[in-house]
């Protein structure tokens, strides 16, 4: 196809969308509900993932050592921790320290600590780990460390944890999968009856001679064109709405912090991919929808 035949049928689908602006218009308002739907879904699925890490990573695996031990078997046992795959972080909290955070927690009973002949409270190593549905398996292994007297878990709450996100995991999914292929139909339907709308036109342009390509170009721009329109609309309006939300949860951000809810995704930082994935998305999502909605209309 020479060029100037290529830029005659781009020029012609531009101008197609303004040419039948109430059925561009209806196409559009489809195309962004539905774009808004699948961006603002994708963003809360994602933030429910990072608020379940949060949850995750405030489950700790206590380690407790008592007596008095050399410095070098609290060494081997911290070296023995930090090497296991599964650990994320730890933090050593000795009995002096523990002891001390006793006495001022009981200022009341502060003469009877006096009598006691030896520091009873035990050297603790608290751990965080990377993978909280290995925590049994994990703990078993802390509790091979020569040293190691007791391992205490919270594996109950670290079963329903996993538990509760392979849930919303998959019901999430298929949540995202039920929109998008709803979306799909509703698009292809509303396009369809704009196609209709020209039946005659495409008619004319078959029967004088043009060739199933020159017919399915221009509304291949056309449809392209609403599709990246309403992406970028889209964009827009999640942006807003999704900011708002955060800024709700933010305005009493210490009591969202116990559920996890510190650190969701800033739309800021994701803003050029969430623009870059709706413009893509309805502009294939418009231009394929409008060339199979002509293809039934191309037998003449």
């Amino acid at each position: 196809m020479r060029m100037s035949n290529f830029s005659y049928l781009v020029k012609r689908g531009v101008g197609s969308v303004f040419r039948n602006a109430m059925m561009s218009f209806a196409s559009f308002c489809v195309l962004l509900v539905s774009l808004f739907l699948v961006s603002l879904a994708t963003l809360v699925a994602l933030d429910i993932n990072v608020i379940m890490s949060n949850i995750e990573e405030k489950n700790e695996i206590e380690i407790f050592v008592y007596g008095d031990v050399e410095e070098s078997v609290l060494t081997h046992i911290s070296d023995a921790i930090n090497v296991n795959t599964n650990t994320h972080s730890v933090i050593f909290y000795s009995k002096e320290e523990a002891w001390a955070d006793q006495q001022e927690s009981m200022p009341e009973v502060a003469e009877l600590f006096e009598y006691l002949p030896d520091n009873p409270m035990p050297h603790t190593f608290r751990v965080t780990v990377k993978d909280i549905s290995l925590i049994s398996q994990t703990a078993d292994e802390f509790n091979t460390i020569e040293g190691v007297e007791k391992v205490v878990a919270p594996y109950d709450f670290a079963s329903a944890l996993v538990d509760i996100r392979s849930t919303l995991t998959v019901i999430g999914f298929a949540l995202l999968a039920v929109l998008i292929l709803t979306s799909i139909i509703i698009i292809y339907n509303s396009i369809r009856s704009s196609v209709y709308a020209r039946q005659k036109e495409l008619n004319i342009m078959k029967v004088v001679g043009a060739t199933n390509s020159f017919v399915k170009i221009p509304f291949f721009i056309e449809g392209m064109f609403i599709g990246i329109a309403a992406g970028v609309a889209s964009w827009l309006i999640t942006r807003v709405t999704y900011n708002a939300v955060v800024g709700l949860f933010k305005e009493n951000l210490e009591i969202w912090q116990i559920f996890g809810m510190v650190d969701v995704i800033s739309f800021d930082s994701v803003t050029w991919y969430v623009l870059a994935a709706n413009c893509i998305l309805g502009a294939l999502l418009g231009a394929i929808g409008t060339v199979i909605s002509t293809a039934k209309y191309l037998k003449v």
